[in-house]
């Protein structure tokens, strides 16, 4: 199981909105508004190396997208019983 889950962070007219993908700015804001069509946004990530600054920035928003640390679950997994308890 992942301990990361991607994050997208919007900057746009002052407010600061996060999202779970790229693809999911494009529920709430259009294209015209963020400046960016979004085949070209995940052009642009996905050329970049993983090492680089991961930030697109225009004169409409700046798109920043990173890593998110999810604390690993243990929600539905069954408790291993120890050989020790059994003997």
């Amino acid at each position: 199981m992942e301990d990361y889950r991607t994050i997208i962070h919007l900057e746009i007219d002052g407010r600061h909105e996060y999202f779970g993908s790229p693809s999911s700015l494009y529920d709430k804001y259009t294209s015209d508004e963020l400046g960016i069509s979004k085949a070209s946004l995940n052009n642009f990530f996905s050329k970049l190396s993983d090492d680089a600054e991961q930030i697109y920035t225009n004169k409409f928003c700046t798109i920043r997208k990173g890593l998110l640390y999810v604390k690993p679950s243990t929600r539905g997994r069954k408790k291993q019983v120890s050989l020790e308890m059994i003997i």
